[in-house]
């Protein structure tokens, strides 16, 4: 374990000083593009952030590269150099839409070829994780991986709305995804624990870890979408690594039915968030007769916002839904089917009520404003601005007040 402390910590440390390096020299040539309608945040911030993260990132595996331990993860050097080569162009990529804003059609030509690299030097799904059934014939198999590749690297963009929301769904679903690459190693050589897959998480985390303290709100500095495809890339590499090879036959599967399922549900879990949200958006834009790759201000983090919530609020809401989605998912290997099940029953519970909290206390607001309706509420304000062209214009009562429109005090 101290082996992947020591390459995420420097993971972390280089992401750090490069993203402050990044932020002064951004600010002083002003690097940064103009805020959009459908962006959160105030005051020009620059979107260079995902260089660093890259940056950190090769560092991790340059030092993990000349560690004995992970001898293993080198000894065919060609899906690691794939792996980073597929990340230098989703980087470029990133930039030149954060400085130029590229058309669709072209980011997603250079998405396609980074996954068809990746495929190419052997990153590839090869088997189906259930009992290791072989996937026949090959060409399933690239075309699958070009597909997850694609998908979680938009979904991942999708989300990337909130300062701070990204990098902290990347550390919290990668740390689980550890978790379970290193459970999955054990009983079969301490060598083993020492894989691609335990590596790309680790290097991930610590770049993450080293972005966040800039990004945090108020964000200084974004990841843009070099960052956020560069996030996305690595959470699906690191799954197609290990769930395309890994026997669940290995695991415990007399005790629980649940475990062989893992290498399949696991994956999905941790990227509960952003698929999601990406599901909803191409849905939402197909029907209005538009590409699913145009822009709007309709992503689950614009409806927290919408609903009540502050920016911190939705980040962390959206940090317990991708924790209890992926914990939850992992115990099934390490604890009772019924304890597995009842986190998840009890995890989902209170997130959807810290979710749809402002909903109620709206609705309280405005049954406690109908039920004064005819007797002295002087200050009482109704929530809903759009009741006050409903039922109270037919009976109009200026004791009651709106949002939208001044107190009798205070007209002239």
């Amino acid at each position: 374990m101290i082996f992947y402390i020591l390459v995420g910590g420097a993971s972390a440390l280089v992401t750090f000083l490069l993203a402050l390096a990044i932020l002064k020299l951004s600010m002083r040539y002003r690097l940064y593009p103009k805020i959009r309608e459908r962006d959160v945040h105030s005051r020009p911030t620059p979107r260079l952030g995902g260089v660093a993260m890259f940056i950190g990132v090769l560092v991790g595996f340059a030092i993990a590269s000349q560690l004995d331990r992970f001898h293993l993860v080198f000894v065919n050097p060609r899906p690691v150099l794939a792996l980073l080569g597929a990340a230098a162009m989703i980087v470029l990529i990133g930039v030149a839409d954060d400085i130029w804003d590229l058309d669709w059609v072209t980011k997603l030509a250079g998405q396609i070829l980074a996954a068809g690299l990746l495929v190419w030097q052997g990153v590839q799904l090869t088997t189906l994780p259930i009992g290791g059934v072989t996937i026949v014939p090959s060409t399933t198999g690239l075309i699958l991986t070009v597909l997850a590749v694609v998908l979680v690297m938009n979904a991942v963009n999708f989300i990337d709305g909130l300062d701070g929301l990204v990098a902290g769904v990347a550390i919290i679903a990668n740390g689980v995804f550890f978790v379970y690459t290193y459970i999955l190693s054990n009983g079969v050589g301490e060598s083993e624990y020492f894989n691609l897959a335990s590596l790309i998480t680790t290097v991930l985390v610590g770049a993450c870890l080293g972005f966040l303290p800039l990004n945090w709100h108020p964000a200084k500095l974004f990841m843009g979408d070099a960052g956020a495809l560069l996030v996305g890339l690595l959470m699906v590499a690191s799954a197609i690594s290990v769930t395309g090879s890994v026997d669940p036959g290995a695991l415990d599967s007399g005790r629980q039915l649940l475990p062989a399922f893992i290498p399949i549900l696991l994956p999905f879990a941790v990227l509960l968030v952003p698929l999601l949200d990406f599901a909803l958006a191409v849905i939402r834009r197909l029907r209005a007769g538009k590409s699913p790759f145009s822009a709007d201000r309709m992503h689950l983090h614009h409806r927290l916002l919408d609903m009540g919530h502050s920016h911190l609020h939705a980040v962390l809401i959206f940090y317990a839904w991708t924790a209890v989605a992926s914990i939850g998912c992992l115990l099934f290997m390490l604890v009772p089917l019924e304890w597995a099940v009842g986190f998840l029953a009890v995890g989902f519970a209170l997130s959807a009520w810290f979710t749809l909290a402002p909903l109620t206390r709206r609705k309280a607001g405005e049954a406690s404003a109908q039920r004064a309706r005819g007797a002295e509420a002087s200050g009482v304000a109704r929530l809903d601005p759009l009741d006050a062209a409903s039922e109270f214009d037919a009976a109009p009562d200026d004791s009651i007040v709106t949002d939208a429109s001044p107190s009798p005090k205070e007209t002239p």
